[in-house]
């Protein structure tokens, strides 16, 4: 029982992420003609060309990416890939549905453009940035960016950003360049959302205290801010003299008053403050 209650605890956020992208296609992206890179991408430019609806050609697209990457990448890292590109195409076909019948009527713009590119890249990162979140991905490129990167030694970043700039590229020739100026604003937007959802809701700082009263500051985090902290033995290679390193990771909301304590103990205390952008462990969140 607890084994499938971990896996819908992954699941079903992955789907509501789906969810979210899809709505962000067809209510903010396709009515105001902007692009979207990747497979979804190649998707938008042929309704633009042909009219094919966008929830068959990611589906039929993504076949034979999945078949190489089960292939290459193995089922388990697969699977969930599946799963997120078959919700995507079914909550597609849905909102498909629900255009045709009137029950969502799409946001077109008749003037303010960027208006429209904040709002879609907002919906869009945030509907991926929970989908990547949880593990999952939409399929196309990403696949091929796993590939490549396992065998090549490229990036997955760079191999990424070259097939969507060949596809925002190719959509010159069905809408405007104004259009995909537009489109950059949207993808900015979206890669900054799908960092903070994955990376920055979770993000912490983690203290590196080098004091003479390093047993004190100890005592005092453990009881005020009751936070884990580990000494750490060190030398000072010009003075000689061993010294603890106090190490401590807090949340974002509790560095003010970590520095309050040190400061209160030690006003000479030197303290180096790192970004951390996932933490497992008791006190922060648990896998």
């Amino acid at each position: 029982m607890k084994r499938w209650i971990g896996q819908l605890k992954m699941i079903v956020p992955i789907m509501l992420g789906t969810a979210v992208y899809a709505f962000g296609l067809h209510y903010f992206l396709i009515p105001n003609q902007l692009m979207e890179g990747g497979v979804t991408g190649i998707g938008v430019l042929l309704n633009y060309a042909a009219g094919w609806p966008l929830s068959i050609t990611t589906l039929v697209l993504n076949i034979p990416l999945f078949l190489l990457g089960w292939r290459t990448l193995g089922k388990f890292q697969m699977l969930y890939t599946i799963l997120g590109t078959v919700s995507l195409s079914g909550f597609l076909a849905l909102i498909e549905w629900f255009i045709r019948l009137g029950w969502i009527v799409p946001f077109k713009s008749s003037g303010d453009h960027m208006l429209i590119a904040l709002y879609a890249g907002a919906t869009l990162g945030a509907g991926l940035g929970i989908v990547f979140r949880f593990g999952g991905t939409t399929g196309g490129i990403d696949i091929i960016a796993r590939i490549l990167s396992r065998r090549r030694g490229y990036s997955m970043g760079q191999i990424i950003l070259f097939f969507d700039a060949i596809i925002i590229g190719l959509s010159l020739f069905y809408i405007s360049l104004e259009k995909v100026l537009y489109t950059l604003v949207v993808v900015f937007v979206a890669s900054k959302l799908i960092d903070f959802i994955q990376d920055g809701a979770y993000s912490a700082k983690a203290f590196s205290i080098i004091s003479d009263h390093s047993a004190a500051i100890a005592t005092a985090i453990t009881q005020e801010l009751e936070r884990g902290v580990t000494l750490m033995q060190a030398k000072g290679a010009f003075s000689g003299q061993d010294k603890e390193v106090v190490y401590c990771v807090v949340g974002r909301y509790e560095t003010r008053r970590l520095k309050g304590i040190v400061r209160k103990i030690d006003p000479h205390a030197f303290i180096v403050i790192n970004d951390v952008h996932d933490v497992l462990g008791e006190g922060f969140k648990e896998e």
